[in-house]
């Protein structure tokens, strides 16, 4: 059995360290095999928008839209249903691979055995 990684970030541009760990954790957990999904909640929903994550800046951190650009490639990237409402963002305003699900979704994931999950 494949172990799995659930990675929940609340954090965007109000607390770019916070963010940054969550996306450099993730992202290093796709690289080590692990099958990872991130999860963009508060304002970290921003980044599921095209040319969002280009805009993040943190010296000494890796690109945000890079390590975006790991996981989406190799886990999943799931933008919280509520969180996307609030800030008027539709399933058709998403990245490609994004996909749009809820609390119940979370809970799914985060249940199955042999999941480790961090919240940022």
């Amino acid at each position: 059995m494949r172990t799995s990684l659930v990675v929940k970030t609340t954090a965007g541009a109000d607390a770019p360290e916070r963010c940054s760990q969550a996306f450099t954790v993730a992202a290093l957990g796709v690289s080590s095999g692990l099958d990872v999904s991130l999860w963009l909640t508060g304002e970290s929903a921003w980044y599921a928008l095209p040319g969002r994550a280009e805009g993040f800046s943190l010296p000494e951190a890796a690109p945000l839209q890079d390590l975006l650009a790991a996981v989406l490639a190799g886990g999943r990237v799931t933008l919280c249903t509520q969180c996307a409402a609030r800030r008027g963002i539709g399933e058709g305003d998403v990245l490609e691979g994004v996909r749009v699900a809820g609390s119940q979704a979370f809970l799914a994931e985060v249940m199955a055995d042999g999941v480790q999950a961090l919240v940022y």
